[in-house]
């Protein structure tokens, strides 16, 4: 799925909204005004083959089934459509209710990942975050993280394309 986004004074900030139906889907990214970023998610499993010489061979296919127990890998690719430089480019990544996000598996050069356990409102890396729980305060686990964010360390040129990815597991 993907969509042009439009935003103020090429200021962009995105969020991809991830559900799970009867199969997992992704819904387009919300827009603004002026500028272009083009935003595309795709959601994935891996697929095990064995090959006639007896080698294990991995390759990512569409996850348009998955039951309780798949991981599932989520690629957001995004393509500056316009004719300048991106700045302050975040995409923000809700995580399902019923997905648990695989710790350590964020991905995206150039950026910094972060991690929100309430809801999208703050965000911090996955090592600082707390939940209390039953009145005790504790570390958050990966079941507690609401949103995944990736924050660009640098503008993304005219024509660039950036890339985030994580694996989520459906409970």
């Amino acid at each position: 799925m993907s969509e042009t986004v439009k935003g103020n004074d090429m200021k962009i900030f995105l969020n991809t909204v991830l559900v799970v139906v009867a199969s997992l889907g992704a819904m387009p990214a919300m827009s603004q005004e002026e500028g272009y970023l083009n935003v595309r998610t795709i959601v994935q499993k891996e697929e095990l083959t064995i090959s006639d010489t007896g080698e294990t061979q991995r390759r990512l296919v569409p996850a348009a089934t998955v039951v309780p127990g798949d991981d599932v890998i989520y690629t957001i690719t995004f393509t500056n459509t316009s004719d300048e430089a991106a700045e302050n480019i975040v995409i923000t990544n809700p995580l399902a209710r019923e997905l648990t996000y695989v710790e350590g598996s964020a991905f995206g050069p150039g950026t910094t990942i972060e991690f929100s356990v309430d809801g999208g409102i703050s965000f911090a890396a996955a090592s600082e975050l707390t939940v209390t729980e039953d009145g005790e305060v504790r570390p958050a686990r990966p079941k507690d993280f609401t949103h995944i964010r990736w924050v660009m360390h640098a503008e993304l040129q005219a024509g660039a394309q950036g890339l985030a990815r994580f694996r989520a597991r459906l409970d």
